[in-house]
């Protein structure tokens, strides 16, 4: 009995040793996980500096592929402004592959393109200006003005806004309302934030739709701004408000990643869209599962500010909105937003043939025809309230960019085209920096080989919306 004991120690011993080996040697390889890490054993101020020594590299590294991709100067389109007058790019931004032109590489199949590898590096997904970390940015007008209005920093010390101002909204833009369509801009041309939503809006808004406003200026805790140690802000923070990047119910195109895919590297790119025309909306969130903005507005509150991680959301600062008292105001406020005016527009959202030019009236027909744009955005707002999967991974081969796999981007929200003018930069990762980048994005994806005269007469109708 003796020996049998000790030889049971013995083994038992000896797969101990194994096991913990194994443990050892698995630790190497550890699988990624849909979790954020929550229990963090560093201090804040290691993570600071840690993270701001290697901020310079990173923003370094990231301009560098903007620059490779994009002609970033500044060359507004003459006579062509957004509704306050803010100057709007021209011309196709995306650059094209040594010796090949914008008709010839139209003219190739999506293999073709594909074997070749002269997909436009413009039209690949856009990475987060640091993918791996990823998080909330904030262009430095939008800090600029809260620090000064609020005395709250959106700033992060590990990272800076990527996209140059002269491709971005006007800032800050005004605020038109489908309850009050005679006053036209009641932003009075300023920011609104907690410090003079009141005095602009007494006597504007019911009460319900007032509390609503408040409660979308107000900063709740989010995953980079917060009191914890594993923020990203120098100070700790009384966090965001749904405003800070909806900039007056529009955008400021502040920065994000998606909350509802992983692991890291295939989470995508998104811009924030503009909060006008909310109310002829039907499909809400980053992949569009959300059906109402009420849910959108309460799930945003819940988790989709700590990367959709609740888990990480409880230790942060989740904000458990009330439906009723709270997502409901904060709801109607946002469904009377309304779109920007456009003289040249008839009842039928369709241009006014007295008051359009002959290249808008040609371009309204090749967008209704030729150029297949119609399908799926139509008028009056132009948008079908559907997603439609693109398949722009026909032309390219999946590849690893700056921390981001650009593999596929998957069902694309419809957005409205009304005051499309107002939003640049385009498509859900504001990878297409002007319009003319967008007709031409389309007109090689949707392979509609449109002359260049007929792409030009696109551009001035989607400017008219």
């Amino acid at each position: 009995m003796r020996i049998k004991t000790r030889w049971t120690r013995r083994s038992i011993l000896a797969a101990g040793l194994a096991v913990g080996v194994g443990v050892l040697l698995a630790q190497d390889k550890v699988p990624p996980s849909s979790y954020a890490p929550v229990d963090i054993h560093e201090s804040f101020a290691t993570i600071m500096a840690r993270m701001s020594a290697a901020k310079a590299g990173i923003m370094k590294r990231h301009l560098a592929l903007l620059e490779e991709r994009y002609d970033l100067s500044n060359n507004p389109a003459p006579g062509v402004t957004m509704s306050r007058n803010k100057a709007i790019q021209q011309g196709v931004r995306a650059k094209l592959a040594a010796g090949v032109t914008w008709d010839q590489l139209a003219k190739l199949t999506p293999e073709q393109v594909k074997a070749r590898d002269i997909f436009p590096a413009g039209f690949l997904p856009l990475p987060h200006p640091n993918h791996p970390e990823g998080g909330m940015l904030f262009p430095k007008f939008e800090i600029d003005e809260m620090n000064k209005q609020e005395n709250r920093d959106l700033t992060r010390f590990d990272l800076d806004f990527d996209i140059p101002d002269h491709f971005l909204p006007e800032f800050p833009p005004p605020i038109y309302l489908t309850t009050r369509s005679d006053l036209g801009d009641v932003s009075k041309g300023k920011l609104v934030t907690l410090d003079n939503y009141y005095d602009l809006f007494n006597g504007i808004l019911n009460p319900k739709q007032i509390e609503g406003l408040r409660l979308l200026l107000t900063p709740f805790p989010q995953q980079q701004f917060n009191q914890t140690e594993d923020r990203r802000s120098a100070h700790a923070s009384r966090g965001v408000a749904c405003l800070d990047c909806h900039t007056n119910g529009h955008t400021n195109r502040a920065t994000h990643l998606v909350g509802d895919i992983r692991p890291q590297e295939f989470r995508h790119r998104i811009n924030t869209p503009s909060l006008r025309g909310v109310n002829v909306q039907r499909l809400f969130g980053s992949q569009r599962a959300l059906k109402t903005v009420e849910d959108f507005t309460e799930f945003e509150q819940r988790a989709a500010y700590f990367d959709g991680d609740p888990v990480i959301a409880m230790k942060k600062g989740v904000n458990v909105l009330d439906r009723g008292s709270q997502v409901h105001p904060m709801a109607e406020f946002q469904e009377i937003l309304d779109f920007p005016p456009a003289a040249k527009l008839n009842v039928e959202g369709k241009l006014d043939p007295r008051k359009a030019t002959g290249s808008e009236l040609r371009g309204q027909e090749i967008f209704a025809g030729k150029g297949r744009c119609a399908g799926c955005h139509p008028a009056p707002y132009y948008t079908d309230n559907l997603m439609h999967n693109l398949q722009a991974e026909r032309f390219y081969k999946p590849r690893l960019v700056n921390g981001m796999m650009a593999a596929s981007d998957g069902p694309i929200k419809t957005f409205p085209l009304r005051g499309v003018k107002d939003s640049p930069p385009y498509l859900h990762d504001g990878r297409l920096l002007t319009i003319e980048d967008t007709v031409e994005f389309f007109n090689l994806i949707l392979e509609t080989q449109l002359s260049a005269q007929e792409k030009a007469d696109v551009v001035a109708f989607l400017r008219a919306l």
